[in-house]
């Protein structure tokens, strides 16, 4: 079917369920391609198929598609570099990496740009089709989100009852607390430190998401994140090792945060300043500079969520972190997954070499710990060792 022509990756117009998922698939190799083509297509997709990078690429020029699956070593355009320019114009649509030889490199290219999923060959067809199937649900609602703002204006959906949002986010502020879980040396079975995480009393907004996208709304995020890191400065004095506290990357545009008269500033030299991708960083033109600074303080930095989705590491090399953080979704039951303990002790291995310390969220179970340590990953966080509590509890061990 012709399209309009659009810039690159822009996606689809409107977000019609009952339209056909358009699907654009990339992949050198004939038979695969036939195969997984005819595949999709019974289940209704519409495909566009490319033998090769380049015209994968001229197809992203001319038309719109809700997802992109594509090999990884293509010629002419490799499956990287497709999605590397695909990204500079658009950030939305979903793209899923396949690879018959997974490397560190490509992961963490991969992870870099923003990929879907990275999959490793060969791919269940049931697995291929359900992981495109989301991808494509996530990119309509993506689609769907600007469509409102779009007809509503910003923050339009607001309008009604934004006083009503101002009066719970204030009761939010008002009820606001700290839990702490543990960190742990493992396997020494000592206590590194405590990752400070943000609660309130207010119901409306218990979820920490819905209290951070409240004062997105409201544009309030700084005094959110004063309220935050003053709550952790009045209780850090009596805990044990560091404390590591969450900031959004608008906390790196706020003057407060860099006062050495705030009061966790005091703390500076036990505190890691954990930094996720997630919340927009590449706003923060000067990044660079301003964590530079927050180390002079006495700061150390860890970057957050490695492994998570549209997580990426754009950034990383201009933070120079301390510590990484390995997102749950890749320590989840890495015991069962040669691909991820393969990618794991790459990392590990990685950060060894730059003085990075590593350091895996979400560790459940004594496997997962088990094999963590033989990866070199002995820094550990998760219910195994203890849950979020108001008080600094000792850990499980």
């Amino acid at each position: 079917m012709s399209m309009a022509a659009t810039p690159v990756g822009q996606g689809v117009t409107g977000a019609d369920p009952s339209r056909p998922t358009r699907l654009l698939l990339a992949e050198d190799d004939e038979l695969l391609r036939r195969v997984f083509a005819r595949a999709f297509r019974a289940e209704g997709f519409e495909v566009d198929v490319a033998a090769d990078g380049e015209a994968a690429l001229a197809l992203l020029r001319d038309n719109r598609f809700d997802a992109i699956l594509t090999d990884i070593a293509m010629p002419r355009l490799s499956g990287i570099d497709l999605l590397r320019a695909v990204r500079e114009h658009d950030a939305d649509v979903p793209i899923v990496l396949m690879t018959g030889g997974p490397e560190l490199a490509t992961a963490l290219q991969a992870i870099e740009h923003g990929a879907f999923r990275y999959l490793v060959k060969p791919v269940e067809l049931a697995e291929l089709k359900n992981i495109v199937r989301r991808a494509a649900a996530f990119h309509r609602l993506a689609q769907l989100k600007r469509e409102a703002l779009a007809i509503l204006g910003e923050n339009a959906a607001l309008k009604d009852d934004r006083a009503g949002l101002e009066r719970t986010f204030e009761r939010a502020l008002q009820g606001l607390w700290m839990a702490f879980q543990p960190i742990v040396q493992w396997p020494a079975r000592a206590l590194f430190g405590y990752e400070a995480l943000v609660r309130t009393s207010e119901p409306a907004l218990a979820r920490p998401p819905d209290l951070i996208g409240a004062a997105e709304r409201l544009r309030k995020l700084p005094e959110l994140g004063r309220a935050i890191r003053n709550a952790v400065a009045a209780r850090i004095a009596s805990a044990s090792g560091s404390a590591f506290v969450n900031l959004h990357a608008a906390d790196l545009l706020d003057d407060h945060l860099f006062d050495p008269a705030s009061p966790l500033s005091a703390h500076a030299r036990t505190v890691v300043l954990e930094i996720t991708e997630r919340a927009g960083l590449d706003e923060v033109k000067d990044a660079r500079a301003r964590v530079e600074s927050l180390k002079r303080m006495g700061y150390r930095i860890a970057v957050d969520d490695l492994g998570a989705g549209y997580a990426g590491l754009t950034s990383f090399a201009q933070l120079e972190p301390n510590i990484v953080k390995l997102d749950m979704s890749l320590v989840r039951n890495v015991h069962e997954a040669p691909t991820k303990r393969k990618l794991i002790q790459s990392i590990v291995a990685l950060c060894r070499d730059l003085g990075i310390e590593p350091v895996a969220e979400g560790v459940e179970t004594a496997a997962e710990r088990d094999v963590l340590e033989q990866l070199g990953c002995t820094l550990l966080q998760g219910y195994l060792f203890g849950r979020p509590e108001r008080e600094f509890a000792a850990p499980r061990f």
